[in-house]
């Protein structure tokens, strides 16, 4: 399968607000491909460099060296970023608006006419299970409910490509497993799904190959059958065990 998203040598410093602390390094030469079609887990404890790499496929952040690139283009080019849907993992939306108006919004933005406008929305709303409450105002939803409307929101541009930090964070299980059948789902239309995540269970479920990344460092990626069976364990404690926790916790 052909690489769509790609990271080459990736390092990224930055400046320490502590000048006694000089420089801190995110990503340490990240090497990293996504193939079109699959689901991919990125794993690793907090401050490992999950977000630093979205931000670096996003745009938002420049490596230090390094490239990388979505769809063959340079990240640093605006095209290569017109095929993605992005979710943060801290949504923020006017609350006053509903999910119904959002997703036009988002639809003005990336230039859908009237008509397909109308067609993606009554699609997306259908597909989060959000129809009964598109004209509510989002300020009524519980947390689910705006994750779901945040899902949309990414998928309003018909992506190749979604990239979600987090997408079930603080959801309890019935959004959980509302938001893995709608990954479960966007695979069976062919979509590349790449997301971080501290659900180990849900990853192990919808996930075709991890990567476990710490301090920095890319320390193992594959299936996750792989990852498990030369240590004879399940996800979370092949997890602990490529970080060092054990030893950590040891010494």
């Amino acid at each position: 399968m052909a690489a769509i998203l790609k990271a080459e040598n990736l390092r990224v410093e930055f400046r320490s607000r502590e000048a006694a602390q000089g420089t801190k390094v995110a990503l340490r030469g990240l090497n990293l491909e996504v193939n079109a079609g699959e689901v991919f887990g990125y794993l690793g404890p907090n401050g490992a460099g999950k977000t630093t790499t979205m931000n670096v496929l996003l745009g938002f952040v420049q490596p230090t060296s390094g490239a990388a690139s979505l769809f063959g283009i340079d990240v640093r080019q605006p095209i290569a970023r017109q095929r993605i849907g992005y979710l943060p993992e801290l949504t923020y939306y006017y609350k006053f608006l509903s999910a119904e108006e959002l997703l036009r919004f988002y639809s003005t933005l990336f230039g859908l006419s009237r008509l397909e406008a109308d067609r993606r929305i009554d699609e997306l709303l259908k597909l989060v299970e959000l129809e009964h409450a598109r004209k509510r105002p989002i300020r009524t939803y519980s947390k689910g409910m705006q994750q779901r409307a945040g899902l949309a929101q990414a998928l309003i541009n018909n992506p190749d490509l979604l990239v979600l930090d987090e997408p079930t964070s603080g959801l309890d299980p019935l959004g959980r497993m509302k938001v893995r059948q709608i990954i479960q789902r966007l695979k069976g239309e062919g979509k590349t799904v790449f997301f971080s995540s501290h659900e180990l269970g849900e990853v192990e479920t919808v996930c075709d190959r991890v990567g476990i990344i710490h301090q920095g460092e890319l320390k193992v990626v594959g299936p996750i059958s792989e990852i498990r069976q030369p240590r004879h364990a399940n996800l979370e404690q092949a997890f602990l065990e490529i970080i060092g926790f054990e030893t950590q916790s040891a010494s």
